[in-house]
């Protein structure tokens, strides 16, 4: 282990682009292969659903966490009239961050600590995750999410939790869809690009004495999203929190809008994909050869 870690300290010295400056091209990282789209022997595989049970888990905690912040919020508001009382909207962003950064910290060596069924997608373009286990991975967030959402009504009467708004997403008033659509679209744009610059394997490479870098950035990402789109739309770009929400909630206004926190999370995860794999690492390219002048 000792003569490897040295031989991968001469090879930065050499190549200056890989921490160095030489004449060698040799890397410090090796990108991992893509996963195949389907294999079978992954259902035989203890370790898929073990991933998915914690896929599950650490849904059903982030969605108990943070609606019981948002409706705790609200009835403090409710109670306060000079309106002071709660966390605001800023702890309410930081109740979401501060649980995404939690959970994929806890999660990641288990199932990669998605908690997000458009982080899953976007994996899965990439080839990063296979279809058998992005599926799996998917079920079991929306209902770990619809359990997590049932725990807060659980304890809270009927009446109040439905009366604050259940935490479920909707498109805010003096707003559109489509401006809906949009922040939806960009913040999950600014999550997913996030999410694959920070466990880029040439950053994992030069970065690994800082096991939190990672999930830091992740919910960093999460906090400045909300803050900038909770007015809009609550901040969904999670599929999984607003349909779990929605489920317990069950009233109009979250079914009405519920398709815009799945296209527009899904369609800024795909963008997102798009531009780190075929534009900044150049995936497409890389399997074409290169645009070398002849």
């Amino acid at each position: 282990m000792a003569v490897g870690h040295e031989i991968v300290q001469q090879q930065r010295q050499r190549d200056p682009e890989h921490g160095g400056g030489g004449e060698s091209s040799g890397k410090d990282y090796t990108d991992p292969p893509p996963q195949p789209v389907l294999t079978a022997s992954e259902l035989r595989r203890w370790s898929l659903y073990r991933a998915a049970i914690a896929e599950f888990v650490a849904t059903l905690l982030f969605l108990y966490l943070t609606v019981a912040t948002v409706i705790g919020y609200k009835r403090q508001a409710e109670s306060d009239a000079s309106g002071c009382g709660g966390v605001g909207v800023l702890g309410i962003a930081w109740a979401f961050g501060g649980m995404i950064f939690l959970l994929v910290y806890c999660a990641a060596g288990i199932s990669g600590g998605h908690i997000n069924p458009a982080v899953t997608l976007a994996l899965l373009q990439a080839r990063k995750v296979s279809v058998p286990r992005a599926a799996l991975y998917v079920a079991a967030q929306c209902l770990g999410a619809v359990c997590g959402a049932g725990l807060v009504r659980a304890i809270h009467s009927p009446d109040a939790f439905v009366r604050l708004g259940g935490g479920a997403n909707a498109v805010g008033d003096g707003y559109g869809r489509g401006t809906g659509l949009a922040a939806e679209v960009v913040g999950t744009f600014v999550l997913v690009y996030t999410v694959f610059s920070a466990t880029d394997a040439k950053r994992n490479a030069r970065d690994s004495h800082i096991p939190v870098l990672a999930p830091l950035p992740i919910g960093f990402a999460v906090f400045v999203v909300h803050l900038a789109t909770i007015p809009i739309t609550g901040t969904g770009i999670n599929p999984a929190r607003s349909f779990g929400a929605a489920v317990v909630y069950n009233q109009a206004r979250a079914w009405q809008d519920q398709w815009i926190f799945w296209v527009g999370p899904l369609t800024g995860a795909a963008m997102a994909t798009l531009y780190h794999e075929h534009v900044l690492r150049a995936s497409a390219i890389k399997a074409l050869g290169s645009f070398k002048a002849g």
